[in-house]
């Protein structure tokens, strides 16, 4: 037999339906390769083996009475972001110790409607804050790739590292995940997978452990397009418990990646060529405008001219609404607590034990953002900033369909090899952060690998609500990149 867990998604799906294997074994297969390699790869943090199987057999048993959903049958990683009924969420963090919700985030309860399962809970930077998956209380997730002939353990990329890596790694069939500056992008295109940020609305953040409000979105990562188009299908939808959640009707997602986009006009904004980004980087990106001409796609230089100012806004928008969200974290409801001689002490003290550098980091630049003396200056104005950021792309889809740019300003690199420098860390999201402050749909999909053997990544922007494009776009570079690199499976 194949083995099953190299199958993607759809082909996984086709074979089930065909009767070729059940749920309960494509489910066993993956909880053998996840025993075998996550000692290496530390991608889960959870491993919900027993209850992956009871769904698998009860997913045969609707497979058999003509009761298939959707995803029936389908085993998937689940980031530690997202609450799971029973089954530990922390975000990573010590500061919500053991927490185990009692309740089901909304884009969970769907993925289980439509009949797919669950394998475990995946690692993350701790609360969504990182760019390489080193902040996590459970030790940094290390990517199945490697770097030439070195034996360097490389980052999948942040915050979602754990679903990149699963995935990457065949130990899952595709992962959901969330955004907040390219944290499903940005990992995406580390480890040679798939990964959309819908539009800012389109999947419920109820039951997700907030970051920053009004950038975070969810989405999945997953081995192709199709594959992310039915996911995203799935994930998505209106949710009453849920204010931000569109009510707008979905698509059918999976149907956009037939479409041909001959006719349509893609846009490369100037902007996007940043001083010392590698040539190889500038190379893909050519080979990409020239695919989307190969298609019948017309090309169009764009400007959005406020670029240069999205990484400090979003550096100073994320880390307020984080300042906020997580002044709920005290020790005191739930999670971990540190007894102090009084209430203040037990405050400080449990945040302080409970939190990681990086958090603490981040909580501190947002208070001081919106601290009385320096509201204006910094919060105020990074907002004023980022509807101008929104207006660029307004202008620019006036006269294109879709955007082009690459995915990330370069390949991955080594754990530790960034860490001590945190502006170093957050240039990883150049390319990635205006389409969150926009609340544009993204996706990075794998097109090359570069001199070392490393994957390296696209990435198309689309209208608000207009998913169905940027999935057409991007099945289309798929096809003409014949992408189907695999990391080495050296942890076996």
């Amino acid at each position: 037999m194949t083995d099953l867990t190299a199958l993607t998604l759809a082909s996984a799906l086709d074979g089930m339906e065909k009767k070729r294997f059940s749920s309960a074994e494509i489910t066993d297969a993956f909880l053998a390769a996840i025993e075998k390699a996550n000692p290496h790869l530390n991608a889960y943090v959870v491993v919900t083996a027993e209850q992956a199987r009871a769904a698998a057999k009860a997913s045969d048993a609707r497979r058999a009475k003509g009761q298939a959903g959707p995803l029936e049958g389908a085993p998937l990683g689940i980031k530690d972001l997202f609450c799971t009924e029973g089954v530990r969420a922390t975000a990573c963090s010590n500061i919500l110790g053991e927490f185990t919700p009692t309740y089901e985030s909304t884009v969970t309860a769907n993925l289980w409607r439509d009949g797919a399962l669950m394998l475990g809970k995946l690692n993350m930077d701790e609360f969504a804050m990182g760019s390489s998956n080193e902040t996590s209380r459970f030790g940094p997730v290390v990517s199945p790739w490697r770097r030439g002939n070195e034996d360097a353990k490389l980052t999948p990329g942040g915050s979602s590292g754990g679903s990149a890596s699963a995935v990457a790694a065949d130990l899952c069939l595709g992962a959901t995940a969330t955004d907040t500056g390219g944290s499903i992008r940005q990992p995406a295109a580390f480890t040679g997978t798939v990964g959309i940020k819908p539009t800012y609305g389109r999947c419920s953040r109820w039951g997700i452990v907030a970051f920053a409000s009004s950038l975070d979105q969810a989405g999945p990562i997953t081995k192709t397009v199709e594959d992310a188009a039915m996911l995203l299908q799935s994930m998505a939808g209106h949710d009453p418990k849920d204010s931000t959640s569109l009510p707008d009707g979905l698509p059918d997602f999976r149907t956009a990646c037939a479409k041909p986009i001959k006719g349509m006009t893609i846009g490369i904004p100037e902007e996007y060529r940043v001083d010392g980004m590698p040539a190889e980087i500038e190379a893909l990106w050519a080979q990409g405008i020239e695919w989307a001409k190969e298609a019948g796609a017309k090309i169009k230089k764009i400007s959005l001219k406020h670029t240069k100012y999205a990484l400090p806004t979003y550096y100073i928008v994320a880390p307020a609404e984080a300042s906020s969200n997580l002044a709920r974290y005290d020790g005191m409801r739930y999670g971990a607590r540190v007894a102090g001689k009084d209430l203040v002490a037990t405050y400080e003290q449990s945040r302080a034990r409970g939190f990681g550098a990086e958090v603490q980091r981040r909580i501190l630049i947002g208070t001081y953002v919106l601290s009385a003396g320096y509201y204006d200056a910094y919060y105020l104005r990074a907002q004023k900033v980022r509807q101008r950021i929104a207006e660029d792309f307004r202008e620019a889809f006036k006269d294109v369909d879709a955007i082009l740019t690459p995915a990330t300003p370069s390949a991955a690199f080594a754990l530790g090899e960034r860490s001590g420098d945190p502006v170093q860390m957050y240039l990883n999201d150049i390319f990635t952060v205006t389409a969150n402050l926009a609340g544009l749909p993204g996706l990075a999909l794998p097109v090359a690998v570069d001199a070392q053997g490393l994957p390296l990544g696209l990435q198309v922007i689309g209208r608000a609500l207009d998913e169905e494009t940027v999935f057409a776009v991007s099945a289309a570079l798929e096809k003409a990149a014949k992408f189907s690199t695999k990391p080495a499976r050296w942890w076996t």
